[in-house]
């Protein structure tokens, strides 16, 4: 078996399993999870019915770079959601099946696995990016979130010495499980220092679509606003990940796009045709209804917000928290219930039978300091009844101690 297998962390999920093992929640209430960032709006009747009609290319070997409908949706999705230039949907777009394959996946199809190479990546995480870089053959190096900078990350805080090492950069821009998103100084920083130390920037932007107030600036976006979309070559170093299953309420169809360098995507396009990573012309077709459709991620956002305004004051009363700038998540400090991450998750599931995942369980333990400690991650992704539920029973709990 491949020896860097042991070197990757159960998932935080797994963790939490073993965390409840041996709890028996209280039978008076209903089962409440907001552990799972798994949307469960309803999917949108009419890309179940764009599915429903196309399911002729089942019958059919998918190319790996998809269809030119189904990367002129993306491209053109691209375009008017960030105001980019006329994107080349041959080179500069790529679908994948969804975008935690695709993170994984570029970071073995980038990095040189004799170079003793570093992938940076915020702390706390999307599990994936630590992973990609073990199985690699790299070792991560985490910059940890501040909540001082409204948990952006310091990366002018990396000495020189380990810049020279790193080969990929994760950023995720809304930020799971902070809700942070990167200002176009801060994107402007981090372009400077993948220009000087030739790094390749993987911006994971798959909850771009779910936000308070102003959408979130992207990566593309950053960079053509900076000038750096009509250079030689445009989007140099960088590529971006989004996907269907939060902005569409699809998770189970597992549709994504990579869009960015064409350089990098040619060689990644190589990668993933020998790794198998076609989309089914099926999945294309709903796709690409999808893609093609504002209304349904407006509506969808809308319930979001509603439901944020709802529960956020309510737990505002006995947890330190506040709205994210953009995502689906709450990020909680419980410290002044007297009680750890790991502790409050364990007796909210006993006591009151509602799920939230431990913030350590998201992060690792880096410069001194896990910045999980003592904060949970809820996913408000049920309806938003269920929701108010939930926060309700969290609101006695915390009353109770």
């Amino acid at each position: 078996m491949n020896p860097l297998l042991d070197k990757l962390h159960p998932y935080p999920f797994e963790k939490l399993r073993l965390l409840f093992e041996q709890v028996t929640p209280a039978p008076q209430y209903k089962a409440i999870s907001l552990g799972m960032g798994e949307p469960k709006h309803p999917t949108p009747s009419f890309i179940e019915q764009a599915l429903a009609d196309n399911l002729g290319g089942l019958a059919v070997y998918p190319t790996t770079i998809g269809s030119p409908e189904m990367r002129n949706a993306i491209a053109g999705w691209l375009e008017r959601r960030y105001n980019l230039p006329k994107l080349n949907p041959a080179t500069q777009v790529l679908p994948v099946n969804g975008s935690r394959e695709a993170l994984f996946a570029l970071a073995q199809a980038v990095i040189d696995k004799d170079a003793k190479s570093l992938v940076v990546s915020p702390n706390p995480f999307y599990q994936i990016y630590e992973g990609a870089a073990y199985l690699a053959g790299a070792e991560p190096y985490f910059v940890n979130s501040d909540p001082a900078r409204n948990f952006g990350c310091d990366y002018d805080s990396i000495p020189d010495d380990v810049w020279k090492r790193v080969a990929l950069l994760f950023v995720c821009s809304p930020g799971n499980p902070t809700g942070a998103v990167l200002s176009l100084t801060d994107w402007e920083n981090l372009f400077a220092l993948s220009e000087r130390y030739n790094f390749i920037i993987a911006a994971d932007e798959c909850y771009s679509e779910i936000y308070q107030g102003e959408p979130p600036l992207g990566a593309m976006e950053a960079a053509h606003q900076l000038g750096l979309a009509t250079i030689d070559k445009p989007y140099a170093r960088l590529v971006v990940f989004s996907s269907l299953s939060k902005r569409s309420n699809v998770p189970g169809m597992r549709s994504g796009f990579v869009a960015g360098d064409a350089d990098v995507l040619k060689k990644f396009l190589l990668y993933r045709t020998y790794h198998g990573g076609a989309m089914s012309l099926s999945v294309q077709a709903a796709s690409i209804a999808a893609w093609n459709d504002e209304t349904h991620v407006e509506q969808n956002r809308e319930q979001y917000r509603a439901k944020f305004n709802a529960i956020t004051p309510l737990l505002k009363e006995v947890l330190d928290v506040e709205l994210p700038d953009a995502g689906f998540y709450l990020w909680a400090d419980v410290s002044r219930t007297g009680l750890s991450d790991t502790e409050f998750a364990q007796r909210l599931y006993a006591e009151y039978n509602v799920t939230v995942l431990p913030g350590s369980y998201l992060a690792r333990e880096a410069h001194g300091i896990n910045p999980g400690r003592n904060r949970i991650r809820m996913a408000l992704v049920a309806e938003t009844a269920e929701g108010l539920e939930a926060a309700q029973r969290i609101v006695q709990f915390c009353k109770s101690l």
